[in-house]
């Protein structure tokens, strides 16, 4: 039998438990960034730089070799932004080569890429075309596949992936109209009924749904006798009975991408469908995106590559004032801060691909490092090539060609980009993922004592706990090969790198004091302090860049590629993460943030509403948020599956 399903009431307190029991718990493997912001500067987890297998990389090159050529002559981008819609030829063409399967095992029918690999297919396509670098992403990142191979059972690996690497697009369908970053008010039901599951519910931003073939989809199963319940990963088939795509969403980037609106009404879904147990779908989810997540950084440097290229090129045949607008110090810093940081970027994508590859840490903290690191310095990167061009930045590439000149598409790639910083977490999401990982050491040991239904005994001797374990800790955090002038010397070649990686150790230091400093201030309070634990986490993500950068000049290096180049890359990146790092550090105690929270409630309460006078509101009438009320769909199904 089928039940109405309905939007979970849920407390603040109740909806961070929800997120808790969804996390990882466990530390089973070293990870470099979880020790940095413990103020521990592990570089011998990063150096030498991990490489990939002979085997590997021969199978990724070949590959690479075939998808540039398709990206080459079959990918028209200005066609796909025109008519905003990736031509069906081209998606066949994709799945002809084994595009779809990337990240699927050869005994499945895919390529059996590595995580480098493909995040290098992703930064050629996604050059090509965002939007079918997106496509891609979507359906082995997050899609069917991933959560396949990391939970599947033996059975539905064989039943579905085959499918999934040559001829199906699947999707991953989490958000609701109302539901973004707080699942536990996830209102999609899947309500037992014999050996099936009967699902109803709306989902929202459903990337490749509109034209997918199969769906994971997330949904909340009553607790009942014989069912543990919870929030519960299915596959469902996207052309089942009760399964309608209403809306083909439009945005202002990616116009290619086919994302909607789907509902799902009354849909049978057989148990053994279920992926994993019940109750374990966020957990699922959580999983999936943390190796997942490198997919984005992996377009993030492949348009960090492109703003370069456009912006060498413009910059050498524009002249001002009689020379090159390059060697004017306002526009060549823009194109330093794009070299060093597309150098950067790289590294740390290359880094975190090879370390999740060889899976001997757990880089969780590092992709979704990667993730926030990228998606914003990507966006700087595409801001300041829109600046270099001026007016060309601003003007359409098809307006550009009509009058003459070359087809460049700054404004396009801005648009496109704007998304990633929203995609698969947004930044402030991401700030308190990690900060929560961040500080996880401190809540362990001081958990009890800061929570606030604990009694008196446990705070007791939680104390106790955590008097051990910070007496051990402290110490450590005084002094370190951060203050030795000849630590880390081998990587003073003919440009001293060496100083910045002591410049990291120090500051990881820094780091570590600031967080207990603020966790012995506020305590219980921290996780509100979202501002300061912003700036924490973006510390951490600079001092990663800064290692990772180092670690990729030597690599280029010692194996003669570009090795005195890179090190100069390395040293301009650094000294600008450095100015980065000094004012973030500054901003951890000198802010606005109280005085913030203030204008805020002014805001809400309608104190400044005389400040919005004068102007007219072009806003469309209706609600905020759609009304996703379970039931039969009333509109006309816009599914268009590409076969």
């Amino acid at each position: 039998m089928s039940a109405t399903p309905h939007k979970p009431t849920v407390t603040e307190r109740e909806a961070r438990q929800v997120a808790e029991a969804a996390r990882e718990q466990d530390w089973r493997k070293p990870s470099f960034a979880k020790e940095l912001f413990l103020g521990r500067f592990r570089l011998d987890l990063i150096h030498p730089h991990p490489m990939p297998a002979d085997e590997d990389a021969q199978r990724g090159e070949e590959f690479l070799a075939k998808l540039r050529d398709f990206c080459e002559t079959k990918i028209d981008s200005a066609r796909i932004e025109r008519e905003a819609q990736i031509p069906d030829e081209v998606i066949d063409g994709l799945k002809e080569i084994g595009a779809l399967g990337m990240k699927i095992d050869t005994k499945y029918g895919g390529l059996g890429l590595t995580q480098v690999y493909y995040n290098k297919a992703l930064a050629l396509v996604g050059s090509a075309s965002p939007a079918i670098g997106a496509l891609l992403s979507a359906h082995q990142s997050i899609g069917v596949p991933q959560p396949l191979k990391l939970f599947g059972t033996q059975e539905q690996k064989e039943t579905f992936l085959p499918r999934c690497a040559r001829t199906d697009i699947t999707a991953f369908l989490l958000t609701e109209p109302d539901v973004g970053s707080d699942p536990a008010r996830l209102a999609t039901a899947a309500v037992p009924d014999g050996e099936d599951y009967i699902l109803d519910g709306v989902k929202l931003w459903t990337t490749n749904g509109v034209v997918a073939d199969l769906l994971v989809v997330m949904a909340r199963v009553p607790k009942s006798e014989g069912h543990k319940g919870g929030i519960t990963a299915f596959v469902v088939e996207a052309g089942s009975e009760g399964v309608t795509v209403e809306n083909r969403n439009a945005f202002m980037g990616l116009r290619g991408l086919e994302n909607g609106v789907t509902r799902f009404h009354q849909v049978r879904v057989p148990a053994a469908n279920r992926i994993g147990p019940e109750g374990a779908g966020l957990k699922i989810a959580l999983t999936t995106l943390n190796t997942g997540r490198l997919s984005l950084p992996a377009m993030c440097v492949g348009a960090g590559k492109w703003c370069l290229k456009i912006a060498r090129e413009w910059s050498a045949a524009r002249e001002q004032w009689g020379k090159p607008v390059a060697f004017h110090e306002a526009v060549g810093s823009k194109i330093s801060f794009i070299a060093a940081t597309t150098f950067a970027l790289e590294a740390v994508l290359d880094l975190s691909s090879q370390m999740a590859d060889e899976d001997r840490n757990d880089i969780r903290i590092e992709a979704a490092l990667a993730k926030l690191y990228g998606s914003e310095m990507a966006w700087l990167m595409a801001d300041e090539l829109v600046q270099i061009r001026g007016g060309r930045g601003f003007e359409t590439a098809e307006s550009l060609a009509a009058r003459g000149e070359r087809a460049v598409p700054a404004e396009q790639i801005l648009r496109d980009l704007r998304i990633n910083r929203i995609f698969e977490g947004s930044t402030e999401i991401m700030h308190l993922l990690i900060a929560r990982e961040a500080v996880d050491a401190h809540l362990s040991v001081a958990g009890d004592l800061i929570d606030p239904d604990k009694s008196l005994s446990d705070k007791a001797k939680a104390g106790a706990n955590a008097g051990v374990f910070y007496a051990k800790w402290l110490p450590k955090l005084v002094a370190g090969p951060g203050q030795l002038p000849r630590s880390y010397n081998e990587f003073n070649q003919q440009v001293d790198l060496s100083a910045h990686l002591r410049y990291v150790e120090r500051s990881a230091r820094k780091l570590a004091r600031s967080t207990f400093y603020a966790m012995s201030r506020w305590q219980g309070r921290m996780e509100t302090k979202q501002g300061f634990l912003g700036r924490i986490v973006d510390i951490g993500a600079e001092l990663f860049a800064m290692s990772a950068a180092c670690v990729r000049a030597e690599l280029l290096r010692t194996t003669g590629e570009h090795g005195r180049e890179a090190y100069q890359l390395a040293d301009a990146f650094c000294r600008q993460s450095r100015i980065r790092v000094d004012e973030l550090f500054d901003r951890l105690w000198t802010n606005t943030d109280d005085l913030d929270r203030k204008v805020v409630k002014g805001v809400l309460s309608g104190t400044y509403t005389w400040l919005e006078e004068g102007v007219i509101d072009p806003s469309g009438e209706g609600p905020w948020i759609a009304d996703a009320t379970p039931g039969p769909s009333k509109k006309d199904n816009v599914h268009r599956p590409i076969r």
